[in-house]
Order: structure tokens, then sequence, then C-alpha cells
């Protein structure tokens, strides 16, 4: 699937000056992230799985 068929996402905590933004697409398989400033660099994928354990670890920090 090219990144132009994915319905890509802003992170809710971006800021307003868009630094530092990440955005993120959900397939049936996986978690796509890229570069919301560079939309031209390769993204990559985790599985939905190790996604969910990643979203649990960052919320507790």
């Amino acid at each position: 699937m090219s990144t132009s068929e994915l319905d890509w996402f802003k992170s809710s905590y971006s800021s307003a000056q868009g630094d530092s933004c990440v955005e993120v697409a959900v397939t049936e398989q996986a978690i796509c992230v890229r570069d919301s400033k560079d939309v031209t660099r390769p993204h990559f994928a985790v599985g939905r799985e190790e996604w969910s354990r990643f979203v649990g670890f960052a919320a507790e920090a």
C-alpha cells in the first residue's frame, strides 16, 4: 500500500508550530508512522500488538 492511499493523522500532542510531529496511519496489519514535516521520507510500520504495548508504555512515562 502506498503512503498516498493511507489515511494519515497527526498526533493530538503536536504543537501548533509544527515541530517534532509524527503522523500515523492504521492498516489491518500494522500502524504506520512518518515524520509530518517531511512526508516524502519513508515511513516505518509496527504490528498492532507492538504499537499497543508502546502506547501503554508511553502513557506511563
